[in-house]
């Protein structure tokens, strides 16, 4: 066995130019795999190793090539379901032990599973190769079989805040101690936090901004977003009056001939990073008292949720957030109770206590 992932492992790093952290993880998901099969027993008898072959136990893969080669091709498919379907349910439910660590535990959430799938496609398209085991259109690229068998993620609300409590965090800098903190560094977080509130900006968009990407007559920001893809976002009158503040009096007192282009600099002259954009958030997160969980996310979700609240068709906000799908838009997208019973009251012919029968 040990030989087989020795081979693959070549073979992944010749063929597929792996990073070494998706290598290692590519041959790490087949760990659980190879219980699973010791476990089955391959066959499909009772559940568990014991009684299972010497050879099933040192050599699974060599077990499960036999018994789906006796099974015949036209059986072949229908035992990969099986198999794959039984694995899924007891990598969801059955607890697998940690490996090194006594009596623990490690459970596997559905996005672990999906992944372990992927893993194990790869492997099996590198088995059939080697003649190592029999073909299936299940393993093929695209293969709607296999979609179906990867079970479907739930996808959590993304926190949001009410619109005073966005307010509060974006004014924090306006009301920081300049004792505590540089003048010009509270004149570039006031910009920093406007245009993540006011423009939706991701963390990654908001630290490649350059001077040439900001055109405040126009009050217009250009970004370069995922894929590469430009957009033009717009910048409210507040996020334009901060920027102003921040390119006269803040960041002529922070440049550095190294960072010409950058708009957000950090005390130093340099570019600041995306983790520093996240301590920002943060350090003014924990003056504002919110929750520990907010970050520059947080704001691009409350963006999207407050322009909903008042009213922006879906299709616009999924302009302004670069997203090349409205499915994804929607994740963003969540009606507060107070603003569904405000459209019902508006909207719903009996709504109102003056409605005639």
């Amino acid at each position: 066995m040990q030989l087989l992932l020795t081979h693959y492992r070549t073979h992944l790093q010749g063929q597929r130019n792996l990073a070494p952290a998706t290598l290692r993880n590519y041959i790490a998901d087949l760990a659980p795999f190879f219980q699973f099969l010791e476990r089955e027993r391959l066959g499909g008898g009772e559940g568990g190793s014991k009684g299972a072959s010497l050879k099933e136990i040192h050599d699974p893969i060599g077990a499960l090539n036999t018994f789906l080669t006796r099974k015949g091709p036209q059986a072949v498919t229908a035992e990969y379901r099986r198999l794959l379907l039984s694995y899924v349910a007891w990598l969801m439910s059955a607890r697998i032990t940690n490996p090194g660590k006594a009596n623990q535990t490690q459970g596997h959430a559905r996005g672990s599973v999906a992944r372990s799938l992927a893993s194990l496609r790869s492997f099996f398209r590198y088995l059939i190769a080697q003649k190592l085991a029999p073909p299936s259109p299940l393993w093929n690229r695209g293969s709607t079989a296999m979609r179906d068998l990867i079970p479907k993620q739930a996808k959590p609300l993304p926190p949001v805040l009410y619109k005073q409590e966005a307010r509060n965090l974006v004014e924090q800098p306006q009301a920081a101690s300049t004792e505590l903190r540089h003048p010009a560094l509270l004149l570039r977080d006031a910009a920093l936090l406007e245009l993540l509130y006011g423009s939706g900006l991701r963390l990654s968009e908001l630290a490649a901004l350059d001077l040439a990407d900001m055109d405040l007559a126009s009050r217009t920001v250009r970004v370069l977003g995922k894929g590469s893809k430009e957009r033009t976002v717009p910048m409210g009158r507040l996020c334009v009056e901060a920027l102003s503040r921040y390119l006269e009096a803040g960041r002529p007192r922070l440049h550095a001939r190294a960072s010409a282009q950058a708009l957000l600099l950090n005390r130093y002259g340099g570019r600041l990073s995306r983790r520093s954009v996240e301590e920002v958030v943060k350090r003014y997160a924990l003056r504002a008292n919110l929750p520990p969980d907010v970050h520059t996310h947080t704001l691009r979700h409350s963006f999207a949720t407050h322009l909903l609240d008042g009213g922006a068709d879906l299709r616009v906000v999924q302009e302004l957030l670069g997203h090349s799908s409205p499915t994804t838009t929607q994740i963003y997208t969540h009606v507060s109770p107070a603003q569904a019973r405000k459209v019902y009251l508006a909207a719903h012919p009996r709504a109102s206590a003056g409605s005639r029968p």
